[in-house]
């Protein structure tokens, strides 16, 4: 995904998204086997009001078509809720994950052979030949029609349900917080019948979530730069630094602070050398958004910046997928704390 996609998004659908409103709906059961049970034991019917646009399955989607949006929130959310077999065309992937197997998982569902437009997503034409009975988008970019793509409307006429995920709406991602990744699991657990499935992957990520929480409260609360590692994204030397979003809420769960919320209103910055320098950095956190090497970024960084505390204690995590929307932030605040309380857990 290049960074123009990015861009067109107003670096937004790094992280995933959908909004007020994914809302309530009915919840579904499963076999003992794991499978989604019949339709009526499942729960079916099951309406949810996405983005102002209510819709209803009578059955659980069995031809799903994920598009990019620079974003694996939905795709890994599918994978961890054991729906991969329903994917018939997968746009998304970072080429990495912390989670183990997820990125060979990802990079072996169907890509449908469909020739991307100059967003590196599915356009119009393409999309409708899939003959989906689900699509899910990051945001409502994907289905703008000014963007080469197929509407809502058009996709419900040939049958098709459609999902933004939480945040996506307006395409704002600086409210976003780990319950929208609770929202992600919930939503998709109803659609597919596989409601106890998604309870139970939010019960143990918010479990581990708050034995860490509670491992480092208390504790001085390092101050953290977040960046995308050899990403730009604006005008100045360091312009895809995060300022607000889901980031700061796992800061916050890992006993951090986010060195540069202020620097700005949206969820990026668009910052200077010579700001950067002057800031107090405890600690790095990289995200390697399609980089092959963002350790070595990481490292180029610190020896840039000798003055930062993090440069002196070589204090830096590198992560991916994990500290985005989706089904794995646990794993980011566990990574992130081991980071800056190392003796706390």
């Amino acid at each position: 995904m290049s960074t123009k996609r990015l861009a067109a998004l107003g670096v937004t659908a790094v992280v995933g998204l959908a909004t007020a409103g994914c809302g309530d709906s009915s919840d579904g059961r499963t076999t003992e086997a794991g499978q989604p049970a019949a339709s009526a034991a499942a729960g079916y019917p099951v309406t949810l009001a996405n983005c102002g646009v209510k819709q209803t399955f009578t059955k659980a989607p069995s031809r799903v078509v994920v598009m990019n949006g620079a974003s694996v929130a939905e795709v890994s959310t599918l994978l961890a809720l054991g729906l991969e077999d329903r994917i018939v065309v997968n746009q998304q992937s970072y080429g990495m994950s912390e989670v183990p197997g997820r990125a060979d998982a990802i990079k072996a569902l169907p890509k449908g052979g469909i020739k991307l437009n100059d967003a590196f997503d599915i356009p119009r034409e393409a999309m409708l030949g899939q003959r989906p009975d689900l699509v899910l988008s990051t945001t409502a970019y994907g289905f703008d029609a000014k963007n080469g793509f197929a509407t809502r409307d058009q996709l419900k006429d040939v049958g098709a349900n459609t999902y933004i995920s939480p945040q996506g709406c307006d395409q704002d991602t600086s409210r976003m917080t780990i319950a929208d990744s609770r929202t992600l699991l919930r939503d998709m657990g109803k659609i597919f019948g596989v409601g106890d499935r998604a309870e139970k992957l939010i019960a143990e990520s918010d479990k581990r979530i708050a034995e860490i929480s509670k491992k480092v409260k208390g504790q001085e609360k390092p101050n953290v730069m977040v960046l995308f590692s050899n990403m730009t994204m604006g005008g100045n030397d360091f312009s895809s630094v995060v300022a607000k979003g889901i980031y700061n809420d796992i800061l916050t769960k890992a006993g951090g602070t986010n060195a540069f919320e202020s620097a700005s209103k949206t969820s990026f910055a668009d910052l200077s050398k010579e700001k950067v320098a002057a800031a107090d950095v405890d600690a790095l956190v990289v995200i390697g958004y399609n980089d092959p090497d963002p350790t070595a970024y990481a490292k180029k960084l610190l020896k840039e910046f000798p003055q930062w505390s993090a440069a002196k204690n070589d204090a830096y995590v590198v992560l991916s997928d994990s500290i985005y929307l989706g089904p794995s932030n646990d794993v980011a605040v566990e990574k992130i704390a081991k980071t800056l309380h190392p003796d706390a857990l």
